[in-house]
């Protein structure tokens, strides 16, 4: 008798379901919406000074009366994004991103408000109609990060993925429209733009549409080096954040430094909490939409790290068999393999390569653990049938060399990790091996 996986057993959630769940967080998210919303503007509106952020080129900015009529569609694709799901998991990974978005702007909005300085002519007919039902509700507050700008990012990228041909350029071009509404209507300044948008792609990493969420089970490492590289970063992005803050007394650009301090900060819960998994890196190498940007700054700096200390080095050495070990490839060096072998969590798939790409993440700079390497070395050996194998993680020194030490053994070409770590020595590119790295003697 075949016993079923439990989830096999489940039936697929129906649409009666799912739009019940999407209704259910409507009625939740659209009154939770404008109670804060409005208190953050009630809140603002006690203040004696509420400063603003402009920049001078903005007062060139056109007054552009119809694009109100963009601006306001977001509100039927916020509501329409939750009915287009088609799982219940789905709505409520879409309504987590909604609520992260909105929590947290209602929380800066609160801390620290800034106010618009336009004052928009008069308007008639149907814009002049939406203006003023829009300047029944909201005042001139709740600037940045701008709420807006959130919530499109996360309806563009929920939605796009459902459409494709005509459909989807359609979508694209209507929600640049939104995009630039906000100034066009004079509705907000520049930087509430930015800033809003790095909110909306961090509720997409906090919630991605598939996988696990970064919180899911998180319990803080015991691993000392996995902690001591946690607090390095932690306080990277704590450096970063406060020149962000104080910095923005001078000039609105230390602001940019908001980005990097976000991705510093994720990569040190990453190592806190020992989990690869908050690069969000699939099997084949290629990272989610919201990693790829919002952790762009830190993977600039670890590919800078990669050419500094491999400059000098061969970009990957023969070890045994048409296997190959080396540093993070460029997609010319990938396809000269049939197969790439990638452990490197922090660093996303080249673009353009073509070759086959298995990818085990795996922290840098702390030991993997034996099931991992045994995981990767079986790929190594089985790979090997279509042809010429590399395997690589940033810098080729410990992650892949633990690999292939263990290959070695595994498939008796070394007789113990001695002679494996002899082999790999004498290879032509350093390696840094310790104990931990290398399969257990038996």
């Amino acid at each position: 008798m075949t016993v079923l996986p439990a989830d096999t057993l489940s039936p697929p959630d129906t649409f009666g379901q799912i739009f019940r769940r999407a209704l259910l967080w409507l009625l939740f998210l659209a009154p939770f919406f404008y109670l804060t919303y409005g208190y953050a503007n009630w809140l603002a509106a006690q203040r004696e000074h509420v400063g603003s952020i402009v920049f001078s080129w903005e007062h060139s900015v056109p007054f552009v009366a119809w694009t109100i009529l963009p601006y306001w569609s977001i509100n039927l694709f916020y509501g329409l994004s939750l009915l287009i799901n088609t799982t219940r998991s789905g709505v409520d990974r879409l309504a987590g991103r909604y609520l992260t978005a909105q929590l947290i702007a209602i929380a800066c909005f609160i801390a620290f408000p800034l106010t618009a300085t336009f004052t928009r002519p008069a308007t008639d007919g149907l814009p002049g109609f939406l203006f003023a039902v829009l300047g029944g509700f909201d005042k001139p507050f709740n600037q940045a990060p701008s709420l807006h700008i959130a919530l499109l990012v996360i309806i563009w990228d929920h939605i796009r993925n459902r459409l494709d041909g005509w459909w989807k350029g359609l979508w694209h071009v209507w929600c640049f429209l939104i995009g630039a509404s906000v100034m066009t209507t004079w509705q907000h300044h520049f930087i509430d733009i930015p800033t809003g948008a790095l909110l909306g792609l961090f509720a997409l990493w906090l919630f991605p549409r598939e996988g696990a969420l970064p919180f899911t089970g998180a319990r803080l490492t015991i691993d000392r080096k996995a902690r001591r590289l946690a607090i390095c970063y932690g306080l990277g992005a704590t450096l970063l954040l406060a020149g962000a803050i104080f910095g923005a007394f001078h000039s609105a650009l230390w602001l940019a430094l908001l980005w990097p301090a976000l991705a510093l900060a994720i990569v040190a819960f990453g190592y806190a909490t020992r989990n690869p998994d908050v690069f969000q890196k699939a099997s084949d190498g290629r990272v989610t939409l919201a990693s790829r940007l919002l952790l762009w700054p830190y993977r600039v700096g670890a590919k800078l790290n990669v050419r500094a200390w491999t400059r000098s080095l061969p970009a990957q050495v023969e070890i045994a068999d048409s296997v190959s070990l080396g540093r993070f490839p460029s997609a010319a060096e990938a396809d000269r393999f049939a197969t790439v072998i990638d452990l490197a969590a922090e660093l996303a798939r080249p673009q353009g390569a073509v070759c086959h790409w298995l990818s085990f993440p795996m922290l840098d700079l702390i030991a993997s653990t034996a099931s991992q390497r045994a995981e990767a070395a079986g790929a190594v050996e089985a790979a090997r049938a279509t042809g010429p194998v590399l395997v690589c993680c940033a810098l080729g020194f410990q992650r892949s060399a633990g690999v292939v030490a263990e290959w070695l053994v595994a498939t008796g070409r070394a007789r113990d990790l001695s002679g494996a770590a002899n082999l790999l020595a004498t290879a032509g590119r350093p390696v840094h091996l310790r104990a931990a790295d290398l399969p257990a003697p038996g």
